[in-house]
C-alpha cells in the first residue's frame, strides 16, 4: 500500500517540487564542470566521467541539498502559507512525515557514501547535513547568520571536488568564493521578498531588523566587496571576467534600486541565478 503510494505520478511530482530538480542539476553540473574544466588539464574527460566514486560524490552533494530543501520547507509551513500559498506542498500535498522521512534517509545515505569515499569528504557532508538541519530549524530566523551559512555550504560544494582530487586549485577557490557571495546577495534579496511571513512568525531577518531601504545598501555593499575581491583575486589571470562581472552587478544593483514589490524582489532572485550559471559556464573559457 505504501510503495504504491511512493509510486504515484502526483506523489513523485511533488516530491521534485519540494527537493528542486532544477536546482539540484545545477549542482551536479556545477561539480562536473568544475572538475572537467578547472582541473582536468589535459583535456581528457573520459577518466573523470568514468570515476565512479566521483559520481557518487556528486550524487551524495545533490542528496544532502534535497534534504536541506525538504527540511526546510518542513519548518517553513507555517511561513509558506503567508508567503505564497499556492506553492506550499508540505502539509497540504505530501504529509509531514514523508518529508521528514525523506531527509533523515537522504541524510544519511550520503554521509554513509561520504565516508565510502574519505573521512575527509564524510566530515564534509556531515556537517554540511548538521548545518542545514541547524539552519532551517535556528539560523535563518537570523540577521544575516543564516545567510553567510548558506553562502558558505554553497561555495563548499566547489570545495568538495578539490578535495576529491586532492587539489588545492587557486582557481576553484576563486569560483568557491563567487558562488559565496552571489548567494549572500540572493539570500538577502530572498529574505526581502518574504518579510510578511517571516515578520508574521518572529524572524529576525535583515530586511525586518533594518527595513527595505538600509538593506539595499547592504546589498551594494556586498557587491562592491564582491567585485573588488573578483579584481584582486583575478588581477593576473583575466580582465575580461571582472568587467563582466562588473556590468551584471550593475544592472543588478539597479534592479534592487527599483525594486518595491514582492514580484520585483522574485525576478532579482532570478537573475542572481543566472548570473551563477553564467559563473559556472565561464569555467569553460578559463
Amino acid at each position: 500500500m505504501q510503495v504504491a503510494k511512493i509510486l504515484r505520478p502526483s506523489f513523485i511530482y511533488n516530491y521534485l517540487k519540494l527537493i528542486r530538480a532544477i536546482n539540484l542539476f545545477m549542482v551536479g553540473l556545477t561539480q562536473y564542470v568544475t572538475a572537467l574544466f578547472l582541473l582536468s588539464t589535459n583535456g581528457d574527460w573520459s577518466e573523470i566521467l568514468r570515476d565512479k566514486n566521483f559520481f557518487l560524490m556528486v550524487s551524495a552533494t545533490v542528496m544532502i541539498t534535497s534534504a536541506g530543501y525538504l527540511i526546510n520547507d518542513y519548518y517553513d509551513i507555517k511561513i509558506d502559507f503567508v508567503n505564497k500559498p499556492d506553492r506550499v506542498v508540505v502539509g497540504k500535498e505530501l504529509r509531514r512525515r514523508w518529508v521528514i522521512l525523506g531527509h533523515t534517509a537522504l541524510n544519511i545515505a550520503a554521509i554513509a557514501i561520504g565516508f565510502y569515499i574519505s573521512i575527509p569528504i564524510g566530515i564534509i557532508m556531515f556537517g554540511a547535513a548538521f548545518m542545514l538541519w541547524l539552519y532551517s530549524n535556528q539560523l535563518k530566523r537570523l540577521a544575516f547568520i543564516g545567510n553567510f551559512v548558506v553562502a558558505i555550504l554553497t561555495g563548499t560544494t566547489l570545495i568538495l571536488v578539490a578535495e576529491y582530487f586532492h587539489e588545492r586549485a587557486y582557481i576553484i577557490a576563486c569560483y568557491a568564493i563567487f558562488a559565496a557571495y552571489i548567494t549572500l546577495i540572493r539570500e538577502i534579496i530572498k529574505d526581502t521578498e518574504d518579510m510578511k511571513g517571516d515578520a508574521r512568525f518572529g524572524c529576525k531577518t535583515i530586511p525586518i531588523v533594518m527595513g527595505v531601504a538600509k538593506t539595499k545598501w547592504v546589498i551594494y555593499a556586498i557587491m562592491v566587496a564582491f567585485e573588488i575581491t573578483v579584481v584582486i583575486l583575478l588581477w593576473n589571470m583575466s580582465v575580461v571576467l571582472p568587467v563582466i562581472l562588473g556590468i551584471t552587478l550593475l544592472l543588478l544593483g539597479f534592479g534592487v534600486q527599483r525594486a518595491d514589490t514582492v514580484k520585483q524582489f522574485h525576478n532579482l532572485s532570478t537573475y542572481c541565478k543566472i548570473i551563477m550559471l553564467l559563473g559556472v559556464l565561464s569555467m569553460i573559457w578559463i
